[in-house]
Parts: C-alpha cells; sequence; structure tokens
C-alpha cells in the first residue's frame, strides 16, 4: 500500500490527475483535478482501492481529507466513487460539522447522496468524528483510546488534542498527550 506519492503533476483530466514519480505515471482520482497545477511538484496522500477487477488510486492534498474518506467509505452503501465527491464541494471541517449536527440536508447537497445515505452517515459517524467541528480530532483514535484506558475523561482529552502533532508516532503522542493533561 501507499501512503503518499510525491511527484510532477503531468495531467488534469475530469475526474483524475496523472502524477509522474521516477518515470512512472500515476492515474489518481481527486476530487478537484483542475486545482492541481501543472508540471508542479506535489504530495498526494494515497488510498489504494482493490478489488477483483481494478486497482484504483484516489488522492488528497491532506492527511485529514484522507482519514475522513477512509471513515466514509466504511459507511454501509457509501463506496469511493460516491465518497470522493465529497470533497469536491465541502470541506473536512465542514462534513465534520454537519455529520456532528445531523445535518441531512447539507449531506444530500453532494452527488449521489441521498437522505438513506445521509442518515447512515450519520448513524454510523456522530460522535466518532468531533466535537464542535474540530476537525483535529481525526487520526487520533488511538490516543483517544489509550488516554481513555488511563482513566481520563474523553472531554480533557479532546481539549488537549488539537495541541498535538500528527506527525509524531503513537507511542510520542500519548506521552505529549500525558504531560498536557498534567498541567
Amino acid at each position: 500500500m501507499f501512503s503518499f506519492i510525491t511527484g510532477k503533476v503531468r495531467e488534469t483530466e475530469k475526474n483524475y490527475i496523472t502524477l509522474e514519480n521516477n518515470g512512472i505515471g500515476y492515474q489518481i482520482f481527486v476530487a478537484n483535478p483542475f486545482s492541481f497545477e501543472l508540471e508542479t511538484d506535489k504530495t498526494v496522500y494515497i488510498y489504494t482501492h482493490i478489488r477483483e477487477d481494478e486497482l484504483s488510486f484516489y488522492g488528497f492534498n491532506t492527511k485529514e481529507e484522507k482519514e475522513l474518506f477512509l471513515r466514509l467509505i466504511n459507511v454501509k452503501g457509501l463506496g469511493p466513487k460516491m465518497a470522493l465527491p465529497m470533497f469536491a464541494l465541502g470541506s473536512v471541517s465542514g462534513i465534520m460539522d454537519a455529520i456532528d449536527r445531523e445535518n441531512v440536508l447539507y449531506l444530500t447537497k453532494f452527488p449521489k447522496i441521498g437522505e438513506k445515505i445521509a442518515r447512515q452517515i450519520i448513524l454510523d459517524l456522530k460522535g466518532k468524528l468531533t466535537q464542535n467541528g474540530n476537525a483535529s480530532f481525526v487520526g487520533f483514535d488511538e490516543v483517544i483510546e489509550v488516554l481513555e484506558g488511563l482513566g481520563y475523561k474523553t472531554g480533557d482529552i479532546k481539549k488537549i488534542l488539537p495541541k498535538l502533532s500528527k506527525d509524531l508516532k503513537i507511542e510520542e503522542q500519548v506521552k505529549e498527550a500525558l504531560k498536557l493533561l498534567l498541567k
């Protein structure tokens, strides 16, 4: 599996870009292909979708977008081709806030997302992504679990999460979180 690919943007098409890395052109489906400037170096965070008849790459500008995408495609009835356009019209924080506030109207504005799927997204993800629409909680699931296991309250944990670095290993994030909780 790939985590990210860094290369030169060679083509932009209707729903994908071609990113060249070491002489290989990767076709990567993205939400806004024309937001990528041709002939520039770019790091794209990758989700590799494998089925018996398909191998596809889905790309994102940030880790947060990728992590939310991974959560969305685990919702029953919502696959990668339906989830990706959500990032063309909405932001990570906007989507997470809509889920947290049970805003079906916001979610149904996305292509192919009807009321039934919007309600399923809310049912599956509400309370698991944010508190007060803060997108910085995505990717800290393990840290939250460890700290809750140590007896800390979820509310206290979520207050310090924005101060943690997402680039650290889980062990280092927990150490940093403990220091912040003890202050």
